[in-house]
This record gives C-alpha cells, sequence and structure tokens, in this order.
C-alpha cells in the first residue's frame, strides 16, 4: 500500500514540477519587461463626459432646448445632446424625451434634479 501511495505522490509532485516550468518558461523567465496585472487590462480610454454621477439635471444636458436626448437603454445615467454610442457598454444612444429620460433614471434609483 505505501509502495502505491508513494509512487502516485512521486507521480503528482513529477506533473507540478512540470506545471510550474513550464509556466515559468512561457512568462519569459525573467519577468522584466512586462507587466501581468497590466497586461489582464483593457488600455481604452473611457469618454466619461456623457456619464451623468450625482444628481443629473436633464435640462442642462438639452443643450438645443427641443426636449430631446440620448439616453443609454442599458447605463441609464450616460445622456447627451447628441446621438452616439455609451462609452461603457457600446450601445447606441436611443432618443427619448426629457420626461421618457427622467422616468427611466428614477425607476433605476438615479437622483434627479428637479426644474
Amino acid at each position: 500500500m505505501k509502495n502505491g501511495v508513494n509512487n502516485y505522490l512521486h507521480k503528482a509532485y513529477f506533473v507540478c514540477v512540470i506545471l510550474v516550468t513550464v509556466a515559468f518558461i512561457s512568462c519569459g523567465g525573467d519577468h522584466k519587461g512586462h507587466d501581468h496585472n497590466h497586461m489582464n487590462k483593457q488600455e481604452t480610454k473611457v469618454d466619461s463626459s456623457i456619464i451623468q454621477i450625482g444628481v443629473i439635471d436633464l435640462q442642462s444636458l438639452d443643450l438645443n432646448s427641443d426636449g430631446m436626448v440620448y439616453q443609454d437603454p442599458m447605463d441609464w445615467n450616460v445622456i447627451s445632446d447628441e446621438p452616439g454610442k455609451c462609452p461603457l457598454c457600446k450601445m447606441e444612444l436611443k432618443e427619448v424625451t426629457l420626461q421618457e429620460a427622467k422616468e427611466n433614471l428614477i425607476k433605476n434609483d438615479f437622483k434627479v434634479k428637479n426644474n
């Protein structure tokens, strides 16, 4: 019985050594010139100018005073007076009335300034 356990442990140890060696070699060995945390992050900058935070003043976002804004149907606090895409989820912004935008925000627990 002991011989079988020892044989199993020997094989497990051998496999672990191989896995560690492969991981070390695949990283280049010296770990110079790269940052593992940096490699896992996307290098995209998010245009936060249309991401609304705090108490949202819809009237001030309606720059052309037509009573309409563009709102992301997924990220409700992404609102612009021009068509475009959400910088967070890349969905097309949908044109809605100020009242619809307000209702969407309130329904999704955002604070809206009363004008």
